[in-house]
């Protein structure tokens, strides 16, 4: 006699899969607790490595010479110290740590103005166009992006002195626009983010090419814009060779050759020191200051920054 359908069989097999089911969640609950820590070792070794030593130092803005060179470092020293230390630092040279910020802001901000304006659409152009000699264009800019800054320097000065503009802003702001990783990344993005049929629809609706890349390419290209300013800005706001190499008055120095010209005015780096002795606190106060900038523009364009990290990495 059949007995598939029978309803204490059936009642028998639901009780006999129940304690199954209910070993499931344990399996993978035991799974969850006995994962790999090695990722969260590596992760703890680069919060020690990277964490530890930008709050040492903040807290060494906080502090007298003798407390951040005895005391414990990862010790608050006082409200009082900082203050001190921010007068001090303030009134070195006429207040010039703000004329190097001033300077610094100028040059980034005029240099990456001029770097989007060129770059981004350099970079659709090679993606979207062919001409003759496009190849080479591209394989140049490659090996000019792999080349270290600092071995630009002396032929950007030749050429610079060339042109009469040694000692002025913008022998530094042209140098600092040429920025071929900003063409390299637009061209990534566009060669592999962007609907080539979406551009075809705007060219079939009376669109020049022009017109297609600032109505259509231009608005969806945001989150490349944004990941190639943002690492203009920082490469500028960083660069220390080329304005240490240009600009011979100190009013004109950006911060970060500013900072060079107080670390030559600490006694412990420089015994011959005068009256204008800077002290190791007052270099990490300037030391943040100069940092700020980039950390602020860093927590405004993240969102943008992940995007556009993210544009190329899949077709379509």
């Amino acid at each position: 006699m059949p007995t598939e359908g029978h309803p204490a069989l059936a009642a028998l097999r639901t009780w006999e899969a129940a304690p199954l089911a209910e070993e499931e969640p344990a399996r993978r609950t035991s799974r969850r607790r006995t994962r790999n820590p090695l990722p969260a070792l590596v992760l703890a070794l680069f919060a020690v490595f990277f964490v530890l030593p930008v709050l040492w130092l903040v807290l060494a803005a906080t502090k007298t010479d003798d407390q951040l060179v005895h005391g414990n470092p990862l010790s608050f020293g006082s409200w009082h110290a900082l203050r001190a230390n921010w007068d001090a630092l303030t009134s070195y040279q006429d207040d010039a740590i703000f004329q190097w910020l001033r300077n610094s802001a100028l040059y980034s901000f005029l240099a990456l103005v001029i770097t989007l304006a060129v770059a981004v659409p350099a970079g659709y152009a090679l993606a979207m166009t062919e001409f003759r000699g496009r190849r080479v264009l591209l394989v140049g800019t490659l090996v000019v992006m792999l080349m270290p800054n600092a071995t630009l320097v002396v032929p950007l000065f030749l050429e610079v002195n060339a042109a009469h503009l040694i000692g002025s802003m913008w022998s530094i702001i042209l140098p600092y626009a040429f920025y071929p990783f900003g063409v390299y990344l637009a061209y990534i993005y566009f060669s592999t983010a962007l609907p080539r049929e979406l551009l075809e629809s705007a060219r079939l609706d009376g669109c020049s090419e022009f017109g297609v890349f600032r109505r259509v390419a231009l608005p969806l290209a945001t989150p490349i814009v944004a990941l190639v300013g943002f690492f203009s800005f920082v490469a500028n706001w960083t660069n220390y060779f080329l304005p240490y190499v240009m600009l011979p008055q100190s009013s004109q120095l950006p911060v970060q050759v500013g900072l060079g010209t107080l670390l030559d005015d600490v006694p412990q780096f420089n015994p011959t020191v005068g009256d204008l002795a800077v002290q190791r606190p007052e270099l990490a106060l300037a030391t943040l200051l100069a940092i700020t900038p980039v950390l602020i523009v860093f927590l405004f364009s993240q969102r943008f920054l992940v995007t556009g990290m993210l544009a190329g990495a899949t077709k379509g």
